[in-house]
């Protein structure tokens, strides 16, 4: 689903791709507010690279969530596209 020389997709994109965030300023937000970890691992970097495999923690207004991410996306795509780009754990 990536470019082919791409591995990794900027953290505040996959956000807006994945329908967690509307746009990218409230993905930023999110993230400098320290609402992102990736790994465990607390984030304040909107740019940090995100890989299939990743564990995202995220505290949303509706409630934390953890996903584990399989696929990366090109573009923002349909509700349903978006569901199969990450697994949810907990």
């Amino acid at each position: 689903m990536t470019d082919p020389g791409t591995d990794w997709l900027r953290l505040d994109k996959f956000l807006v791709f994945a329908r967690f965030c509307k746009t990218r300023s409230v993905a930023e937000a999110l993230v400098d507010q320290g609402g992102v970890r990736i790994n465990r691992q607390p984030t304040d970097k909107p740019h940090a690279k995100l890989r299939p495999g990743d564990v995202l923690t995220l505290a949303l207004p509706q409630g934390v969530k953890v996903v584990e991410i399989l696929f990366l996306p090109e573009r923002r795509g349909s509700a349903m596209l978006a569901q199969a780009l990450y697994r949810e754990i907990g």
